[in-house]
């Protein structure tokens, strides 16, 4: 059990990315922290099961070597992130169509040009789509012609190079409607901007926020899209080992707070100077009644082995025509080699909304169109589905929604900024700032004693 009567500066509830890099924020600067966690470990919704030597992410959301937030959070230093090829490939109309940087290109302006490199492939071969020349004018592409792509360069260029501020003071609107209002073919929409934002914000509708989907934008044509290396628990994991040592609690489930104590069900009361709540936006309403919850966008991740690895190399693909239920597929063990056993081949592969009934056969028939090849002989590893896994962010949103409840009581996560890692440890950087300026930043009123952890039984 839990030793009652130990005080800490700040308890932070939920050991997720954003309750764990606000505690790091916090013991930086001298505050007696414990992080309590209901479940078994950490993580959150970013958790990754081990099957036979696979390691399999629940969600997999995607992340880019752009989010800030890797670079600046406390913890991170040792994470390693491994990148997908450059650019996205397209499925459609029983061809490939990639999109990748020209060689030696570095920066935004080399990933903007992605758009401009764009070259067809058949589906089906033993060979891998490769970038080429420029399609002539009129081709049929995903991106629609070589007039339109270059449009669409120049306008992912000026999101890429537009700061932060100024594209989130746009009017907003719903992401599809401010395509088309400023100009985008409805084509390029379709074909391209579509699969690329579902993959990115878990919305093929294009309902989200235009000032959220300019952010996604700028992160794509800003980086690189990639995936921790061996999972993605690998993010939460290195937070949780380079706290100090017991900071961290998990089986410890907080029934109430006020803004000096946490009520736990199993250890009784833990007096403290401040909470910070950092759960998922439900269980954050359940300790804050009257805070907003808000509607998610489901998920479903089927993880598939097989002997003959598809030809698409670290390629994310995508589905530019909505042929089936699969959104975005990856041969994940070219990405990260650490995610399968050797020799073996590891595919993920996102449905997004609700799945449909016969969901092995419609994925499986899908991958094969997308993939140009059989998927009989595939050996199903996990279905993991997750019906509120990314909170929608329609509408008006507010993507700085506030932090500091009242002083002593604090929120943050994902559900108060964007529905991203970046929006998460975002949250958290922010919470934690206005927590030691409540508190002043002064060293913490009591010594390192930590918290005592659960004893066996």
């Amino acid at each position: 059990m839990l030793e009652p009567a130990y005080q800490v500066d700040v308890v932070i509830v939920g050991a997720g990315v954003a309750g764990l890099s606000a505690a790091h924020r916090l013991t930086s600067a001298g505050v007696t922290t414990a992080v309590l966690e209901a479940a078994p470990g950490v993580g959150g919704r970013m958790t990754t099961e081990k099957v036979d030597g696979f390691r399999l992410d629940r969600i997999g959301q995607l992340l880019s070597t752009a989010y800030p937030e890797l670079r600046l959070t406390p913890g991170l230093d040792g994470l390693v992130l491994r990148p997908f090829a450059p650019g996205v490939l397209l499925h459609s109309d029983g061809r490939h169509h990639r999109a990748a940087p020209p060689l030696n290109a570095g920066g935004a302006r080399g990933a903007l040009h992605a758009v401009r490199a764009l070259a067809s492939a058949p589906a089906k071969g033993r060979k891998a789509p490769r970038p080429t020349s420029m399609p002539k004018a009129g081709a049929t592409v995903p991106l629609g012609t070589a007039v339109d792509q270059a449009r669409l360069g120049a306008a992912l260029s000026r999101i890429a190079n537009t700061p932060v501020g100024r594209l989130l003071a746009r009017p907003e609107l719903p992401a599809g409607q401010a395509l088309a209002a400023r100009g985008v073919p409805a084509r390029t929409i379709d074909g391209f901007l579509r699969p690329l934002l579902a993959a990115l914000l878990c919305d093929p509708e294009l309902t989200t926020s235009s000032r959220c989907a300019d952010l996604a934008l700028r992160a794509f044509a800003g980086g690189r899209l990639c995936v921790p290396e061996g999972g993605a628990e690998a993010l939460p994991e290195l937070l949780a080992q380079t706290l100090p040592p017991g900071t961290v609690h998990t089986g410890v489930r907080a029934t109430s707070i006020s803004t000096t104590s946490v009520t736990t069900a199993e250890h009784g009361e833990i007096r403290c100077r401040a909470v910070l709540v950092a759960t998922d936006a439900r269980a954050a309403a359940e300790l804050l009644p009257g805070l907003r919850v808000p509607e998610f966008h489901p998920v479903t991740v089927v993880h598939h082995t097989t002997d003959e690895p598809p030809a698409t190399g670290a390629a994310l693909l995508l589905d530019a025509d909505r042929g089936g239920p699969v959104a975005h597929t990856a041969v994940v063990s070219r990405v990260d080699p650490a995610r399968a056993p050797a020799g073996r081949t590891l595919v993920s592969s996102t449905v997004l909304g609700p799945p449909p009934s016969d969901l092995e056969t419609a994925v499986r028939m899908h991958l094969s169109r997308l993939y140009g090849t059989s998927t009989r002989r595939w050996e199903t590893l996990a279905v993991h589905h997750t019906a509120e896994a990314v909170p929608a962010m329609r509408p008006p949103h507010d993507l700085r929604r506030p932090v500091r409840l009242l002083a002593g009581l604090y929120v943050c996560g994902d559900h108060r900024d964007t529905s991203t890692v970046q929006g998460a440890l975002h949250s958290a950087h922010r919470a934690a700032s206005a927590l030691l300026a409540d508190l002043g930043a002064t060293a913490s009123m009591h010594g390192a004693e930590p918290m005592s952890t659960p004893r066996a039984a």
